[in-house]
């Protein structure tokens, strides 16, 4: 009688989490050619051997309030992949980051008994620390990716391992500079900044407009040039609809982003993955964020970190600029950028500390240390050694 496939049930809520979930499905078919996945997918996932039940796009919120607006969505979601988890009883449950909707669907594998691994952990350590309550209750494996995440799980006696930063072998570059702007028609010889608005709709409606605004003031009296990077979570209709709006020509990056990434002089970038993966490209950065009001004044109350970028985070200091929430104006980018733009010895110095920082991370191979994890968990890998990265 033939041995019936291994299920693996697998959640994102972002396009980050697309992409680390794409590679992880690539390491753990390559592990077993019979296993079969299926939950919520973004393009990334898409194109590998996954059912998609939802398209991520369904469950990108940004903040309490913005989350609010979609609650009747998110709902309908979860009880799609609730019906599915109990009528296909799947062998893992694997879920990336996004813990307000995937901690509801790790309480219900446990009533089912279906093993959890969270690969990618809620920034719990920043904000709503009793959540790690939760984890505690029903994760059987958490798979983080920063070094300081484990012993902040340990003393609370959650199982975890540091698998390194998925990113470090998936930021890459092909194309030399010259190469990149050509194909944008943009001139090799000007400053460029990339303008990275952020992967959610909501955000790039909160930050777009005043990037624009900086960018526009900025043309006046400086030699500079810009380009936007469409994450694929946002519809590309929403980002040209704004950049309609102002009398410059910047073109859209939308495919080879780490090499149009990698082709700036400076990033103007909303807080999140992105701010790493400009990190590994060594690009000195301005970090941005706004949220509703009331989104952020229930934010500060919660949140017990200092910085939102991980780049300060990871250094405990402020690394690269941060502008927030009030002090997010176009004026307060163009100050920061002509600063950063006009001195050598500063930009130099965030290099240095970006490079220190990328050491941190650990060596590449996460998506296949975190197949092992998942394999063992499944029965079929108790042999395989679960390789930690120092």
């Amino acid at each position: 009688m033939a041995v019936q496939s291994k299920q693996v049930m697998l959640v994102v809520g972002e396009a980050s989490g697309d992409i680390h979930g794409a590679h992880l499905v690539k390491a753990l078919s390559g592990k077993d050619q019979t296993l079969r996945f299926f939950g919520v997918a973004g393009e990334q996932l898409k194109q590998t051997k996954f059912e998609a039940l939802l398209d991520v796009s369904q469950l990108a919120g940004m903040g309490f309030v913005e989350l609010a607006g979609s609650l009747r969505n998110i709902w309908r979601a979860y009880r799609t992949l609730r019906q599915a988890m109990r009528e296909r009883r799947p062998d893992l449950l694997v879920l990336i980051d996004f813990p307000e909707f995937n901690l509801r669907l790790a309480r219900l594998a446990k009533q089912l008994k279906i093993p959890v691994l969270y690969y990618i952990s809620p920034q719990i350590w920043a904000w709503r620390r009793g959540r790690v309550r939760q984890i505690a209750r029903y994760v059987d494996h958490m798979a983080v990716v920063f070094p300081f995440e484990v012993p902040f799980y340990e003393r609370r006696k959650v199982k975890v391992s540091f698998v390194g930063h998925p990113l470090l072998d998936i930021v890459r570059t092909r194309e030399p500079r010259e190469a990149v702007l050509a194909q944008l028609a943009l001139d090799a010889g000007k400053r460029t900044i990339a303008i990275l608005p952020g992967s959610r709709r909501g955000e790039v409606l909160y930050h777009l407009p005043v990037l624009l605004d900086a960018a526009l003031r900025l043309s006046k009296d400086s030699e500079v040039q810009f380009f936007v990077i469409r994450a694929s979570t946002v519809g590309r209709h929403e980002v040209e609809s704004l950049l309609e709006r102002v009398p410059l020509r910047i073109p859209i990056v939308e495919a080879k982003r780490y090499d149009a990434l990698n082709a700036c002089d400076l990033a103007w970038t909303a807080s999140g993955t992105v701010t790493l993966e400009t990190a590994l490209l060594l690009k000195p950065m301005i970090v941005v964020y706004r949220l509703s009001w009331l989104t952020y004044a229930l934010a500060r109350m919660l949140v017990q970190v200092r910085q939102v970028g991980m780049v300060n985070i990871m250094a405990g200091k402020r690394v690269v600029p941060e502008l927030i929430q009030a002090d997010f104006t176009a004026a307060g980018v163009v100050r920061e950028t002509r600063t950063l733009l006009e001195n050598r010895d500063l930009r130099e110095k965030i290099v240095r500390k970006l490079v220190t920082l990328r050491e941190k991370l650990g060596t590449p191979g996460a998506a296949d240390r975190v197949a092992n994890i998942a394999m063992s968990m499944m029965g079929k890998g108790s042999s395989v050694a679960i390789e930690e990265t120092s």
